[in-house]
C-alpha cells in the first residue's frame, strides 16, 4: 500500500506525469459543476436506477465533479474515492456489487460512514491514451449483477463526456484567440454596454448613423432597417424634438459641444446627449459627429421626488408651526409658572418631534403603528415589557394621523406616568388596537386601559391635557377620542379612520 492508503499501482497511475498532463489539457478554468454535463449524469442514473451519478475529472489529489446527482459536494479526495481504481484497470470499467465486502473499498468514508454506499459502477474518460476522469453511478444498496448493455452504455456515456470535454476546451481556446485579436475594441464596447452608455457616430454627409446596443435600447429602435439621423430624431419625444435639433445645429455650426436632455418617444425615459464634431472637410464643413447618450431617468425621478418631498415638508412645517403656536398659547393659559410651562410644553414638543422623525425616516409617506406606540409610550414606563401589554393589528398611519395620534398617546402616557398606572410599580397598561370595516372604510379602534395604579377621581374641569387628547385628531375626519375616568383606572377609546 502507498502512504496515501492506495495500492501502489493506483498511486503511481494518479501521479503519472503523462496522465496529469492529459488532465491539465482538458481541465476547465473552473473545475466544478457544469450544466453541459447534467444530461450525462441523468442518463447514467436512469440506466442503473441509481440515486447517485457523477461525471468527474481525476487529478493527483482531487477528484472534481463536473456534474453530480444525489450529492451536494463539488469535489473529493482521490484517496477516498472509488474512481481512482479505474486508473489501474487499463481502460476497463469497474463494477463493485457490495463495497462492504470488498477489501479495496470497505474502509472508504462513503462506505463506512453515513452514506453506507455499497454499489459502484464506473467507466473511464480518456484523452491522449490516458485516463483523466470517469462517469460513475453509486447506490447504498448492494446489487447481485449488472446488465451488460447498461455497462456498455455507461462506457459510451464516458466517451461522450470525453468528447464534450475536448470540444469545450477547444472552443475556449478559440474564443481566447479571437478575443486577443479584437481585445481593445471589445473592451471599449463592453465598458459602454455595462455602464449603459449609448454611443453613436453620425456621418453628416450621408445621414447614416452607427450606434451601439444601449442607444438602440434607449430609443427603442429595432435592428435591421438602416439607421439614419432621421430615424433617431423621430425616436425623440415630440415635445423635446425641436429643441434637441436646434442644439445639434448650433453645435454643428459653431464646433461647440452639444449637450441636451430629451425624452424617448417610446418609453418616456429621460436621456442626456453629449457630442462634438470630430471631422471636417477641406472647406471646414462638419463630416463626422461623435456622441454619447446616458439614461438619467432615475436622477430625474429622484430630483422630482425631492422637489415633491420639499413641498410636502414645507407644508408640514407650516402646519406644525401653527400647531406649536396653539400648543404654546393653550399650555401657557393653564399655568403661570415658567418651569411648569416648560415641562408641559417641552413634552408636547418632543411628542411632535418623535412623530416627525419617524415620518422623515419614511420620506413623509406612512409609519407603522407599532413604531409610534413604542416612541410615545416607552419613555414613560419604568419597565415597559412588564407594565405595558399591547394587542394590535399592524396598520400604516399617514402624517396627519401619526402626528395627531402621537399627541394623544403622549398626553395619555404623561398622565399615566404622573398620576395613573405607570406611576406605580404594580400598575399595568393594556393597549388594544383593532381594524374594523365600517361600510366601505377601514377604521382603527384603539383602547387604552389602565389598571393597578392609584384610584381615579373624575376631574372637576377639563384641563388643556384632556382637551388636547380629545381634539388632537380633529384634522382626521370622522375621528374621535372618548375618556372614561373609572375608579380602577383611566380608559380611552380612540376611533381613527384609515
Amino acid at each position: 500500500m502507498n502512504v496515501r492508503g492506495l495500492p501502489s499501482s493506483v498511486a503511481a497511475a494518479l501521479a503519472s506525469p503523462e496522465r496529469l498532463e492529459a488532465v491539465e489539457a482538458t481541465l476547465p478554468p473552473y473545475a466544478g459543476p457544469d450544466a453541459d454535463f447534467t444530461g450525462i449524469v441523468d442518463l447514467a442514473a436512469g440506466l442503473f436506477s441509481a440515486p447517485i451519478a457523477l461525471v468527474s475529472l481525476i487529478g493527483d489529489g482531487t477528484q472534481w465533479f463536473l456534474a453530480r446527482r444525489g450529492i451536494s459536494e463539488v469535489s473529493a479526495s482521490t484517496k477516498d474515492c472509488f474512481c481512482a481504481y479505474l486508473l489501474a484497470e487499463s481502460g476497463a470499467p469497474i463494477v463493485v456489487r457490495d463495497a462492504a465486502e470488498d477489501r479495496r473499498f470497505f474502509r472508504l468514508p462513503d462506505v463506512a460512514g453515513d452514506r453506507h454506499l455499497r454499489f459502484y459502477a464506473g467507466a473511464p474518460i480518456t484523452h491522449a491514451g490516458q485516463i483523466i476522469g470517469s462517469v460513475c453511478v453509486l447506490d447504498a444498496a448492494p446489487r447481485t449483477g449488472v446488465p451488460d448493455d447498461a455497462l456498455l452504455h455507461l462506457q459510451q456515456l464516458a466517451k461522450v463526456a470525453g468528447t464534450l470535454l475536448l470540444a469545450k476546451e477547444e472552443a475556449r481556446r478559440r474564443a481566447i484567440a479571437n478575443a486577443a485579436i479584437s481585445r481593445e475594441e471589445q473592451r471599449q464596447a463592453s465598458a459602454l454596454d455595462a455602464a449603459n452608455v449609448g454611443s453613436w457616430l453620425w456621418n453628416i454627409k450621408t445621414g447614416s448613423v452607427v450606434a451601439n446596443p444601449p442607444l438602440m435600447r434607449m430609443l427603442d429602435l429595432k435592428p435591421g432597417a438602416p439607421l439614419t439621423a432621421r430615424r433617431i430624431f423621430s425616436a425623440i419625444h415630440p415635445a423635446d424634438r425641436k429643441a434637441t435639433i436646434a442644439k445639434l445645429r448650433t453645435a454643428l455650426s459653431s464646433g461647440s459641444e452639444y449637450d441636451g436632455m430629451f425624452r424617448s418617444a417610446a418609453t418616456g425615459r429621460w436621456l442626456l446627449g453629449r457630442g462634438r464634431v470630430r471631422e471636417w472637410d477641406g472647406e471646414g464643413r462638419p463630416l463626422m459627429f461623435l456622441g454619447i447618450t446616458l439614461d438619467i431617468t432615475e436622477g430625474q425621478i429622484a430630483s422630482e421626488r425631492m422637489r415633491l418631498l420639499l413641498r410636502e415638508l414645507n407644508h408640514r412645517v407650516k402646519n406644525t408651526l401653527a400647531m406649536l403656536q396653539s400648543l404654546a398659547r393653550q399650555t401657557l393659559r393653564q399655568t403661570s409658572d415658567p418651569a411648569s410651562f416648560m415641562e408641559a410644553f417641552a413634552g408636547r414638543l418632543h411628542s411632535i418631534s418623535e412623530a416627525h422623525a419617524l415620518l422623515s425616516d419614511h420620506e413623509w409617506g406612512s409609519i407603522r403603528l407599532t413604531s409610534l406606540l413604542h416612541a410615545q409610550v416607552r419613555p414613560y414606563a419604568d419597565d415597559f415589557s412588564a407594565q405595558v401589554e399591547i394587542h394590535k393589528d399592524e396598520v400604516q398611519l399617514g402624517p396627519d394621523q401619526a402626528i395627531g395620534l402621537g399627541l394623544v398617546l403622549h398626553e395619555l402616557a404623561t398622565n399615566a406616568h404622573k398620576y395613573g398606572a405607570l406611576s406605580a410599580p404594580e400598575g399595568r397598561l393594556v393597549i388594544t388596537a383593532r381594524v374594523v370595516q365600517e361600510d366601505d372604510q377601514k377604521v382603527l379602534i384603539m383602547t387604552w386601559h389602565e389598571a393597578g395604579g392609584p384610584a381615579v377621581t373624575p376631574p372637576d374641569r377639563h384641563g388643556f391635557g384632556i382637551v388636547l387628547i380629545e381634539r388632537s385628531l380633529d384634522k382626521v375626519l370622522g375621528s374621535s377620542v372618548h375618556l372614561e375616568f373609572l375608579p380602577s383606572g383611566l380608559t380611552a377609546l380612540v376611533r381613527l379612520p384609515l
